[in-house]
């Protein structure tokens, strides 16, 4: 359709249903006219549900480390295995995910995905205010509790739709990047709820070890309030985009496609490392530096990162190559491991937690810049779109690998060095892939 036909189309006065059914982004006057102002209603209440969504799927990070303080009874295994379990149900999730807003549309799916936060959150604040409650059940409710990870990937997925390619890395950095900040909010708040004496709303404390009486199901019971009033501002402000239909087969042929393997690979390089160690930092810092006080500091490394990740997106699409900022970002990120590692090994805390800052920050210049690479290297924004939310899937597996890997080392080499030699050799090996499939002047790629 012509630029102007669109617009003699809908009038001076189109519905917004009209409007939608029309959807032009790449027409310059539509998208000024009229697509611009509902793409960033669309955006803004999105960023908002995925900001809940990572404050829920992360909360558990902000708990694990005081379960054996007030009276629980887990080995330094469970701790770690229970600290990965929302990863791994979240990148799972991810994956079914991917589909819903092209199946039930956007504002539905973000409807109905953030109203099933409430129920591993009232639950898990019932199960915390009893120190008899069993492993098994916590396995069962902190697992509930990753389906808040799977958000992520419905939530981009849907997004892309809204905004002209031109504008995709911003948009999509500040949906993603805002999201992402979820998790310091938790780390940020978690440290007050703990300690607020609300026990005439959501029930009475735990006596830890020291003497100090600690209210861990605050830090659930209270996200239950923020959540019905964003089910009310998706209700209001979100809308169900008429999607392309495709067939299972197109559906399924992102996965013959190396691409999408090669920028899963990248993208779990900094998305995975951005949630892993999100979700290990508080507990990593416990066993490595007991002697520090982390609990009001442990906000920091995932703002950094979340904040500088729409910067990352931006900074792509000013300079036109998301492969670019990736590569440079990347090898920051393979430096600030080795002085993260050093820290450990001399056990200065300050190394430690200077270069740990400076990873998250590359984290969050590799996401924006990687997911602004996806749209230039598949054409086709319905597959654009399953990649994203794809990728996002298995990235999200870092939440679980990481705990994992540093259960596995502390378990196997009393000692977390191992896991942080695998965790450089791939980010060593995620520089190789990005130079010479999407950076080096012969790749063929102009991402």
């Amino acid at each position: 359709m012509a630029e102007n036909n669109v617009l003699q189309l809908l009038g001076d006065r189109p519905s917004r249903k009209e409007i939608l059914a029309h959807w032009e982004p790449e027409n310059e006057a539509f998208w000024n006219a009229f697509g611009k102002k509902i793409a960033n209603q669309n955006l803004y209440t999105s960023t908002w549900a995925l900001t809940l969504s990572f404050v829920v799927w992360t909360l558990w990070a902000t708990i694990a480390a005081k379960l054996n303080s007030v009276g629980f009874h887990f080995t330094d295994e469970q701790i770690f295995t229970l600290a990965a379990l929302p990863g791994l149900v979240g990148a799972t999730g991810r994956l079914l995910y991917t589909y819903l807003p092209g199946l039930i549309g956007g504002r539905n799916s973000t409807f109905i995905t953030t109203a099933l936060l409430l129920l591993p959150i009232i639950g898990l604040g019932n199960a915390l205010q009893d120190t008899a409650t069993s492993y098994d059940t916590f396995v069962l409710l902190v697992s509930f509790i990753g389906i808040a990870g799977a958000n992520f990937s419905a939530s981009m997925a849907n997004i892309g739709f809204f905004f002209p390619k031109a504008h995709k890395g911003l948009a999509l950095g500040i949906n993603a990047g805002v999201g992402n900040l979820g998790v310091s909010l938790i780390y940020l708040t978690a440290p007050l709820l703990l300690g607020w004496n609300l026990s005439s709303f959501f029930g009475p404390g735990l006596i830890t070890n020291s003497g100090t009486t600690i209210f861990l199901q605050n830090v659930c019971y209270f996200w239950a309030i923020p959540t019905i009033i964003t089910l009310v501002l998706i209700w209001l402000f979100m809308d169900n985009l008429p999607l392309p239909k495709q067939s299972p087969k197109s559906i399924l042929s992102i996965f013959g496609n190396k691409h999408t393997w090669l920028m899963c690979w990248i993208y779990t390089c900094g998305f995975g490392s951005f949630i892993g160690f999100s979700a290990a930092l508080g507990l990593l810092v416990t066993k490595e530096f007991p002697e520090v006080s982390f609990s009001m500091a442990a906000f920091l490394g995932p703002f950094i990162g979340a904040s500088v990740r729409p910067l990352g997106g931006w900074l792509a699409d000013k300079i036109n190559s998301g492969s670019r900022v990736t590569l440079l970002s990347l090898f920051v990120m393979l430096a600030a491991s080795l002085v993260v590692l050093a820290g450990i090994q001399a056990h200065n805390f300050a190394m430690f937690f200077a270069a740990f800052l400076l990873l998250f920050l590359t984290t969050g210049f590799v996401n924006g810049a990687s997911f602004r690479m996806i749209p230039y290297i598949f054409n086709n924004p319905f597959h654009s779109s399953l990649v994203t939310g794809f990728t996002a899937a298995i990235a999200a597996y870092g939440a679980f690998l990481i705990p994992k890997i540093f259960g596995w080392s502390y378990a196997n080499f009393q000692s977390v060095t191992p896991a942080f030699y695998l965790l450089i050799a791939f980010t060593a090996s995620t520089i190789l892939i990005t130079w010479w499939f999407y950076d080096r002047k012969g790749s063929g790629m102009n991402c």
